[in-house]
């Protein structure tokens, strides 16, 4: 690749800046994995989280608005999944990062 191939647009860059601030939040994380194990309704999150089903609505609204999950809705109830693999791949990946910064650590 030549070096403007490599360089990102400005809209590329806003976009991995969203990305992070959202991401940049411990509930939303958690209910990433909480999510990774396959669809549930606001309910079953807030169960696992034990939290409120109005605190976990307000979070999956942020990540259905940077298109980190969808909704599907089932008479009264809403589900959730995620989007696509890739959110999991790259909060896997920082976790390795983190895991290993902390070995070093110790």
């Amino acid at each position: 690749m030549n070096n403007q191939q490599n360089q990102l647009n400005d809209k590329t860059i806003t976009r991995i800046a969203s990305f992070f601030k959202v991401i940049g939040d411990e509930t939303r994380v958690k209910i990433i994995y909480t999510l990774a194990n396959g669809e549930l309704s606001v309910n079953a999150i807030a169960q696992t989280l034990s939290m409120t089903q109005s605190a976990i609505s307000h979070q999956l609204k942020s990540l259905k608005l940077e298109g980190f999950v969808q909704s599907r809705r089932d008479g009264k109830n809403i589900y959730y999944s995620l989007d696509d693999e890739h959110i999991v791949d790259l909060l896997h990946t920082a976790s390795i990062h983190i895991q290993h910064k902390i070995q070093e650590e110790q």
